[in-house]
């Protein structure tokens, strides 16, 4: 079928091609969707593991120093004097300190190995002294929306990476070396390190290492730092992160107006075009075709356009069927009104008598042919809420010609039956319909049959199909009809037939059930060598039923 300059590919042809597993609309969805995420997503575990990163190395670089303390305190602030043994002399060991915490930017505590803090740094003139320096923090805006929402961003990511929060740090008046865990390590020995939490984001990190000297441990120095450094490069790699995110959101709002092009403009099309045409536009107005797509709207688009054109034939069927049936039932109706209004003034008996008899006749007519048009007319509800079976073929055609000849009527023609296949000669459909199909084959054939001929049915199977044909010797069929005799009230009948017997809708139901099958049926003359006519050939093809 061409409409339009389209060429548009057979039903069966769609059906049987392979669907991809995920569909093309359903691709398009799951990219944009994901694409946001999965960028927000790798953005929060790469910044999880970018923290863990900076925090251990700062640890490491903290124990370092730590340890360099700890060897310039074991050598310059310990004295040995018998018999208390070696010791740290507090004054010495704050000199030294103050000297590499300024070097190092830290600030530095350092314990006995009793666990009595001796120096740090914060305050001036040792652990006696009175003056502590305490570290100011800067000054903080009322509210700033970008730092709130790093942070909430932080704390996703750490909830995303698994990461727990971090132990709170507190610090006591009077402090000593059971306060922390790390210096307690220290005393026996080991090296340790740890991150705490302090006010509301801030990070504070800590080393401990054992002062020792000739392998006995003296003490132990602490060694802390803010996290500044890592809040800022954690900073810098947010926004950068939250950048990505922008550029994301903005592929993705791209990429949603995309859809809107690729989906809903096409569907608007196609549901303005069925409202204009439900709206009694006529045919002036289409479904357009969206064959360029390869997903379900372009598939949509040409259901809708075929289901509009089978519409469209429905509806041509149904007004030339309406005009068919006036036609035929006006007929009749004019015969029968002649006939009464005559026989009210005939006199003559032998002329009523004969009157009568044209009433009976058109009576019985119009009997018949009211009978077959209902026949006719509920025959599409009846195919399309049946369901199909298995039927075989050769068993139906076999009860139909055993039945036939059973019959034994002097003014029928003789049936004969032939199978060529002894297998595989089934088909999908309904069983009642298609016994009405070679019955009214046969009643055709026989109608058109001299006295004394025969009909000679043939079933075989070939390339999948299932081919009956129903020979007879008749006069054939003239010339140029062959098609038009499968029309609705074709009215061509033989030569001493009485006029009315048939309705001729016949051959229009077998075409009708054949086309519901998926099958074909088709008419030709028969013809000798000369090019004579010899009689008539129905040929029926029904595709067989799969094994």
């Amino acid at each position: 079928m061409a409409k339009g300059g389209h060429e548009i590919e057979p039903r069966a042809a769609r059906d049987s091609a392979s669907k991809p597993l995920i569909s093309p609309l359903t691709r398009r969805i799951l990219t944009v969707n994901l694409v946001a995420i999965g960028t927000l997503v790798a953005g929060l575990l790469y910044l999880g593991e970018y923290r863990r990163s900076l925090i251990d190395n700062e640890l490491q670089s903290l124990e370092v120093q730590a340890e360099m303390f700890a060897a310039a305190l074991g050598e310059g602030a310990v004295v040995s004097e018998a018999p208390s043994g070696q010791y740290l002399v507090s004054d010495i060991a704050y000199q030294i300190t103050r000297r590499l915490v300024d070097i190092t930017d830290t600030r530095a505590r350092l314990f006995r190995a009793d666990g009595t803090l001796i120096v740090d740094s914060r305050r001036l003139g040792g652990a006696g002294g009175a003056v502590q320096i305490e570290v100011l923090r800067p000054p903080e805006d009322d509210f700033d929306m970008l730092d709130a929402l790093l942070g909430k961003y932080d704390d996703l990511a750490r909830a995303i990476s698994g990461e727990g929060p971090l132990p709170r740090y507190q610090e006591s008046p009077l402090q000593s070396a059971s306060d922390f865990p790390e210096t307690q390590a220290a005393l026996i020995g080991e090296s340790a390190v740890a991150a705490r939490r302090f006010g509301s984001d801030d990070l504070l990190l800590s080393a401990a290492v054992p002062v020792q000297r000739y392998k006995q441990v003296l003490g132990a120095i602490m060694l802390s730092r803010d996290g500044e450094n890592i809040k800022t490069a954690l900073h810098d790699v947010r926004l950068d992160i939250l950048k990505v995110v922008a550029v994301a959101l903005s592929v993705t709002i791209a990429l949603s107006f995309y859809l809107a092009g690729t989906i809903a403009r096409p569907i608007r099309r196609l549901a303005i075009a069925a409202e204009r045409i439900r709206h009694d536009k006529g045919r002036k107005e289409s479904i357009p075709l969206l064959t360029e797509r390869k997903d379900e709207i372009g598939d949509l688009a040409l259901s809708l356009k075929e289901m509009t054109e089978a519409l469209w034939l429905r509806m041509d069927a149904i007004e030339r069927f309406a005009a068919d049936v006036a036609h035929e039932i006006k007929n009749p109706l004019t015969s029968l009104r002649s006939a009464v209004e005559t026989a009210g003034r005939v006199q003559d008996p032998a002329q009523r008598e004969k009157l009568m008899a044209i009433i009976q006749d058109d009576v019985a007519r119009l009997d018949r042919l009211i009978s077959d048009i209902s026949n006719a007319s509920r025959l599409d509800a009846e195919l399309s809420r049946t369901e199909f079976g298995t039927v075989d073929l050769a068993g139906v055609l076999g009860a139909i010609v055993d039945m036939r000849n059973a019959a034994d009527r002097d003014e029928d023609a003789n049936v004969q039956l032939e199978i060529v296949s002894n297998g595989g000669l089934e088909v999908h459909g309904i069983e009642d319909r298609l016994v009405q199909v070679f019955r009214n084959l046969i009643s055709n054939a026989n109608t058109f049959s001299p006295p004394g001929g025969s009909i000679r049915i043939s079933l075989a199977r070939h390339d999948g199909w299932l081919v009956v044909t129903v020979d007879d010797d008749g006069p054939g069929i003239p010339d140029g009809k062959e098609a038009e005799i499968f029309n609705r009230f074709y009215s061509a009948r033989p030569e001493g037939e009485k006029f009315g017997t048939h309705s001729g809708l016949g051959l229009s139901i077998s075409k009708q059930i054949i086309d519901v099958h998926e099958g074909q049926i088709e008419a030709m003359n028969r013809r000798d060598g000369q090019g004579k006519v010899i009689g008539a050939r129905f040929i029926v093809r029904l595709p067989a039923a799969k094994a």
